[in-house]
């Protein structure tokens, strides 16, 4: 606990299993000069050390500008409220999971298959296209809007020092029909993901995959094990 692991330049891994607790799904950070922007927040239990390994990025305190929500799942976003009131940090998410997040539904943000509550969490950006950018401290980061797992999915990516890492967090599902899942759409999505031809790929539970055919295969992977399901 208390140290942030590098996944390269600019980019640390903060948040899962063995890392901050076991029912959270991987958490990033992306260092913008003397901003942060964080990529999901885990699952509630492991806030604290959350906390503890953002402090830990090297360079000195800097702000938590903003964390990004990809989706409304509570092994994503289960601390945001606990880190929006320490950080400051304006929380970002889709319009269409934002009503699941910021009245903590408990079978919407599947909070109860992990036996647990969600706060309910003040959305304070909405992202309503297809595709928006932020900018914090000089960086451009991408948000698209990448529907299937749930109906307000987003991915998100950057360009740092030539790479293209992309953080596409539930590539995986599954999928339900208390999720509002869509499998067509999510193939939509998957496509469009591969198009983005991305250096590294930074998965919410199934890790990091460097070199863009790695990241193209395991999303082709997943593309070709729903191919018969509708």
């Amino acid at each position: 606990m208390g140290t942030a692991e590098p996944v390269c330049d600019g980019v640390y891994l903060v948040g899962g299993a063995g890392i901050s607790h076991m029912q959270d799904a991987m958490a990033f950070v992306i260092d913008c000069g003397d901003e942060l922007v964080m990529i999901d927040s885990g699952a509630g239990r492991g806030a604290r050390a959350l906390e503890a390994n953002v402090r830990s990025i090297p360079g000195g305190p800097k702000r938590v500008s903003y964390l990004i929500l990809t989706h409304c799942h509570v092994d994503h976003i289960g601390s945001a409220r606990y880190l929006r009131e320490i950080f400051g940090c304006t929380v970002v998410a889709h319009d269409l999971d934002a009503e699941a997040i910021e009245s903590g539904d408990p079978v919407v943000t599947a909070a109860s298959w992990y036996n647990t509550t969600l706060p309910e969490t003040p959305v304070d950006r909405r992202i309503y296209g297809g595709h928006e950018v932020i900018l914090a401290g000089g960086r451009e980061i991408h948000c698209i809007h990448t529907p299937g797992h749930t109906p307000g999915s987003i991915s998100v990516y950057l360009d740092i020092e030539g790479k293209r890492v992309l953080f596409g967090q539930d590539i995986h599902g599954p999928f339900s029909d208390d999720f509002n899942s869509d499998i067509g759409r999510w193939r939509q999505s998957m496509e469009r993901l591969m198009e983005l031809e991305a250096d590294i790929l930074c998965e919410g539970h199934f890790g990091i995959f460097t070199g863009k055919e790695r990241a193209r295969d395991y999303i082709r992977g997943y593309l070709d094990q729903y191919a018969h399901e509708y």
